[in-house]
């Protein structure tokens, strides 16, 4: 009888572990990263915009906060990093350039990750779409970073419906870039990719066990260009939606738009339907700023803002014609580096309003494990800041330095102090320096003269329900949300304002002049000098590029039967990295370990 009331006495134990296991992890919060890769500013219609609506981005951005001062690198590889480690690209060694397929390189090994940190505080980690941060060893792929699964790409695009990948440069096969987890899969071939992503993200929400939180990355290929052969691809009725647009390639564009903005609206639905927005936090925004012009443009716009993003110049090393440089370079401008973004929760104290706070993807890392409760290693020294209070109270802005770019190969640098802002160098021999993707005024959505109803109706709105959101309320968000560059009385051409920037570093108060028009560095020589002095700074901490340039022929798909796959043979348990177990699991499992020894 007393063994029996011993091993009663254990089992309750163990009930009751695992009840306050159960406990502890369901009350943390779900976190949903829903990333864009390469969509304009000036492309969700809640900065204005008319000739594309976006009503179930929009409808989670009015109910939740619109992040109008939302900064990120301006390449995939580096942005991907940033929001990984919150950490500058500068201290990952992700500064230069991006991963190429067949470059021996990727993520440093030694950075923990997002997904590490979520997963042993008790997190169920996913991994949706586009990875870009190295493959060439097993070790360096999602699965072994961190995620519990990875459903997608590992390279920076790949076709919409076949889902291959080939190097424009390099006589390789074409070869097949999808997997889940680390099996090739060809279930889906044919299936275009915003759909077969968002397919999956309905797929774990709805199979998710609730006794865990969930930390999902969805890490759209849309709206990036895919192959050269045929860059554009959207379902031909979404295209159908645009006839408005003149431009055929626009025209393509705001089809993949309209099919991201769909896929928003089922991943937040689906969410609703199983029982777990109202303990989750959706975060949404571009990886970095639309290529309007150039490598793998898309035709997006981040128009009024200066410049352009040419992302992910993947697979070009050499001067194929005159348009393309030996310096690949990217945008130092607002327009490659300011991000369309929002964030949405009821763990949020203030909801529905326009944000002015600067924050940056570095921040994402700190702020995202606060607001969950997950506690970071004391000795991360992480750049990102801890921005919840201030989104969740809806605080006055605070002063912030942010580096934007610093690339010392390419040779071309952007920093910012509060509104201060410091340029030196530029992409493209500084051919894109101008404003571009400037819309057609008569080419609004028939739609448009209904933007309110389209709102309220939208599945995003109809799942939220929230009756604070009254048509008022969204026509003076979508005005606080929309940048128009202020009339000045001098005109920007005059010689004293032009920027150079390949000639001399230029200067820019960003509070008068947000589109970059004024360069103010022959007007204030000194205040440029200490901004050049701070970015010094950060360029004394720099660490090298962790960039290997050298291309690998053993990277060929010809090799790996048709696949894009890592090459030299490198495997890992994972170690550290890989495994399951949060401290609390080890707690509970000494505990009843002690219980069998005491019997």
């Amino acid at each position: 009888m007393r063994s029996l009331r011993q091993l009663g006495l254990v089992l309750s134990v163990i009930l009751w572990l695992v009840e306050c296991q159960g406990a502890a992890q369901t009350s943390k919060p779900n976190i949903i990263i829903i990333l864009i890769d390469d969509m304009g500013f000036n492309d969700v219609s809640f900065h204005g915009s008319n000739q594309i609506l976006t009503p179930n981005i929009d409808a989670l951005a009015y109910n939740g906060v619109i992040l109008n001062r939302h900064y990120v690198p301006n390449l995939c590889t580096p942005s991907r990093a940033t929001l990984l480690t919150g950490k500058y690209p500068i201290h990952t060694g992700m500064q230069h350039f991006v991963q190429i397929p067949d470059e021996p390189w990727g993520l440093p090994l030694s950075e923990r990750l997002m997904p590490q940190f979520f997963r042993e505080a008790g997190y169920a980690t996913e991994l949706i779409g586009k990875w870009h941060l190295g493959f060439w060893r097993q070790d360096l792929t999602p699965t072994m970073r961190g995620f519990d699964h990875h459903y997608g790409y590992y390279n920076g695009y790949i076709d919409y419906y076949d889902h291959t990948h080939h190097m424009r440069d390099k006589n390789y096969t074409t070869g097949v870039d999808f997997r889940r987890d680390l099996q090739r899969w060809q279930q889906d071939n044919g299936t275009y990719a915003t759909e077969a992503f968002t397919t999956e993200a309905r797929r774990v929400i709805e199979q998710h066990d609730r006794s865990r939180p969930l930390f999902m990355v969805l890490s759209h290929l849309a709206v990036h260009t895919g192959n050269e052969d045929q860059p554009m691809q959207a379902p031909p009725e979404e295209v159908a939606k645009f006839a408005h647009i003149a431009d055929a390639k626009r025209r393509t564009y705001a089809g993949m738009v309209s099919s991201l903005d769909r896929s928003v609206g089922e991943t937040v639905r689906a969410l609703s339907d199983r029982g777990m927005l109202n303990n989750s936090i959706v975060l949404l925004y571009s990886d970095n700023g639309a290529p309007t012009v150039g490598i793998h443009s898309n035709s997006g716009s981040n128009y009024p803002y200066r410049g352009v993003s040419n992302n992910c110049l993947q697979g070009v090393r050499q001067p194929l014609t005159d348009f393309l440089v030996v310096q690949q370079k990217e945008s130092p401008w607002e327009g490659g580096i300011r991000s369309a973004g929002a964030i949405w929760s009821p763990l949020l104290q203030q909801r529905g309003y326009v944000s002015n706070q600067v924050i940056h993807a570095i921040d994402w890392l700190p702020t995202l494990a606060a607001a969950a409760g997950v506690r970071l290693p004391a000795d991360l020294q992480l750049d990102g800041v801890n921005v919840w209070p201030s989104l969740s109270g809806n605080l006055e802005p605070q002063s912030r330095r942010l580096l934007h770019v610093l690339d010392d190969i390419f040779g071309y640098a952007s920093y910012m102090r509060d509104q201060l802002k410091y340029v030196n160098g530029s992409s493209f021999q500084g051919r894109y320096d101008t404003w571009l993707g400037e819309l057609p005024a008569d080419e609004a959505d028939p739609l448009s003269a209904y933007y309110v109803q389209q709102v309220l109706s939208s599945q995003v709105q109809q799942v939220l329900g929230t009756r604070a959101l009254t048509n008022e309320r969204i026509e003076q968000l979508r005005a606080a949300a929309t940048l128009r560059c202020p009339a000045n009385e001098q005109n920007h051409t005059q010689p004293l304002y032009v920027c150079q920037p390949l000639e001399a570093p230029c200067f820019f108060n960003l509070a008068k002049d947000p589109c970059e028009r004024y360069n103010l560095a022959k007007l204030y020589p000194l205040q440029l000098q200490l901004l050049e002095q701070e970015l010094q700074q950060f360029r004394l901490n720099a660490v090298p590029s962790a960039r290997v340039a050298t291309p690998d022929a053993r990277a060929n798909p010809a090799l790996h039967g048709g696949y894009w796959e890592w090459w030299n043979g490198t495997t890992t348990t994972g170690g550290s990295s890989s495994s399951k177990w949060s401290i609390f699991n080890w707690v509970w499992l000494s505990c009843l370990s002690c219980l069998l020894v005491a019997l």
